[in-house]
């Protein structure tokens, strides 16, 4: 009869943990920061005018997200926010997230290892569709308190890959005597570099969900960065009376992510011939 009772008791926990499961959902907001690093070259832009273009990237890089999230899937979307009184100077000069991967709305399920994300290139939209990257995480023993939670110290190799903002904006006689030695870079719309990320994830709220592509871990990733970006949570909110239902994205040309490197590759190539025609152009017009 022990045995018994043994028995029912366990199928119980099982039923009631696997309810929770499917029921948990949470809802985290993620302030990201990117540091500015804009090559001017040897420009003769006032100073003032200088400092006015990188407040103005400093703005566009400062962004906050919401994560929602269950066991399994999440959704990871930038809060829409007023722009800036100026900030477009009549709609003048780049738009500096014009090539960001994490400018549309961000779903990875877990269970399945994938991910979609909506991103509008210049006017036309595509839905990105692939595997989810898993990064080798090294578990450390570090701890710090994020807020009510402690975090543990994780880190991994990631190789970015970024666009190439001094390939754009090169001058045409740019590198031409005396500056070869990186000239092939200048020339590439996209840098790889394998950087180092660090991230801290609480056990305590058990997913292995995260910000931005940033999965894997045992528990929430609260805070993550790289060599130029911070990502850090502000505020979590579990099991929200009001339920948010987890949807992927489905509008906008279906690519890969290699697909979709390729067309932003091309893309960025014609605004720098554009930019560099303009230039050449303005400098006839004015001899």
């Amino acid at each position: 009869m022990m045995k018994y009772t043994w028995s029912i008791a366990m199928v119980l926990v099982f039923f009631c943990t696997s309810s929770y499961a499917q029921d948990f959902q949470g809802k985290a907001t993620y302030l990201s920061k990117t540091q500015v690093n804009m090559d001017f070259g040897n420009r003769k832009i006032p100073e003032d005018r200088k400092k006015e273009i990188l407040e103005r990237m400093k703005r566009a890089n400062e962004k906050t997200y919401e994560l929602n999230f269950n066991q399994i899937e999440s959704i990871y979307k930038e809060e829409e926010q007023l722009e800036q009184p100026g900030g477009r100077e009549g709609g003048r000069g780049p738009r500096f997230g014009a090539f960001s991967n994490s400018g549309g709305d961000l779903y990875k399920n877990i269970k399945e290892e994938r991910y979609l994300v909506k991103n509008d290139l210049f006017g036309k939209i595509f839905l990105i569709d692939d595997t989810l990257e898993k990064l080798d995480w090294k578990l450390g023993s570090e701890t710090k308190q994020i807020g009510n939670y402690t975090a543990f110290k994780a880190t991994a190799l990631k190789t970015i890959k970024r666009p190439n903002m001094r390939a754009i904006f090169r001058r045409p006689n740019d590198g031409k005597e005396g500056d070869k030695k990186d000239e092939g870079e200048k020339n590439e719309e996209f840098v790889e570099k394998e950087v180092e990320i660090v991230a801290w994830y609480t056990p305590e709220i058990p997913v292995n969900q995260g910000p931005s592509s940033y999965w894997g871990l045992p528990g929430l990733i609260l805070a993550v960065s790289d060599d130029i970006t911070t990502i850090v949570c502000s505020q979590i909110t579990l099991n929200p009376s009001e339920k948010v239902t987890i949807k992927a994205p489905t509008k906008g040309k279906k690519v890969t992510q290699e697909e979709y490197d390729e067309i932003s590759k091309k893309k960025m190539k014609e605004m720098r011939e554009n930019f560099r025609n303009r230039r050449g152009g303005g400098r006839n017009g004015r001899s």
